[in-house]
């Protein structure tokens, strides 16, 4: 059998790090993608030195030349893609009201929250119908609509946006035996979640750990919480 392949982005730290070392665990040739290539390169280092078979991969989700390339990469590699995870993401206004935040700060959530997410999600679309792969989208329950409140006007509207993007996606990929999937890890300690936060980023990965491994009878366009539990949109 051939080896399977996963691509992680923005994952050179956090929840996006360890959904690396859990696939490479269990047999991906996982690629530790990110913008920053001393970083990532320092990350897929540590990785490989605990004999897990992992590659650093530069990508920047806000710079189509970037997405290009590295789906060329990986095509020219291996023909194909069994698991997209996109992680990648921002945080940009913490704390502050709708009414104060600029609209420029939320142009650049969008960005990297939603754009870059559906520009590395149809940029690799055709190796994952090659192999009907998964995708996941990690999201938050900050983008349910039922659950909005004050503030953070900017990531709960880009993580709305991303919930629906799932839905299309899911929609439009499932004939071709792909599952698309959205998951919010919980509340991580991490750069972006702080250190108050309850869980470890080992936690958070678990979710989507397991909605990257999906066999053909996985679910597709759903939402999930920690310990795989369906949330509502």
């Amino acid at each position: 059998m051939e080896t399977k392949v996963a691509l992680v982005t923005g994952s050179n730290r956090g929840i996006g790090f360890e959904v690396v070392r859990q696939l490479a665990g269990r047999g991906y040739l996982a690629y530790l993608a990110g913008r920053d290539s001393a970083a990532i390169g320092e990350a897929a280092g540590r990785l490989g030195a605990e004999g897990l078979a992992v590659e650093p991969l530069v990508l920047d989700v806000t710079r189509p030349g970037s997405v290009m390339a590295a789906r060329s990469a990986v095509e020219a590699a291996h023909g194909r893609l069994d698991a997209l995870v996109n992680n990648a993401g921002v945080l940009l206004d913490e704390g502050m009201a709708g009414l104060e935040v600029q609209v420029e700060t939320v142009h650049a959530t969008f960005e990297v929250n939603v754009y870059g997410t559906l520009r590395v999600t149809q940029a690799f679309a055709p190796l994952l119908v090659r192999v009907r792969g998964n995708v996941v989208n990690v999201s938050s329950i900050m983008g349910q609509l039922a659950s909005a409140g004050p503030r953070y006007l900017a990531y709960r509207s880009s993580k709305a946006a991303l919930n629906m993007i799932t839905r299309v996606l899911a929609a439009e990929l499932k004939p071709h035996g792909v599952r698309v999937n959205a998951v919010h890890p919980g509340w991580i300690r991490t750069r972006m979640g702080g250190p108050a936060a309850p869980g470890t980023p080992e936690e958070g990965a678990e979710p989507i750990v397991w909605l990257a491994t999906l066999g053909p009878d996985g679910p597709t366009g759903g939402f999930f919480g920690p310990g795989n539990r369906p949330l509502d949109w």
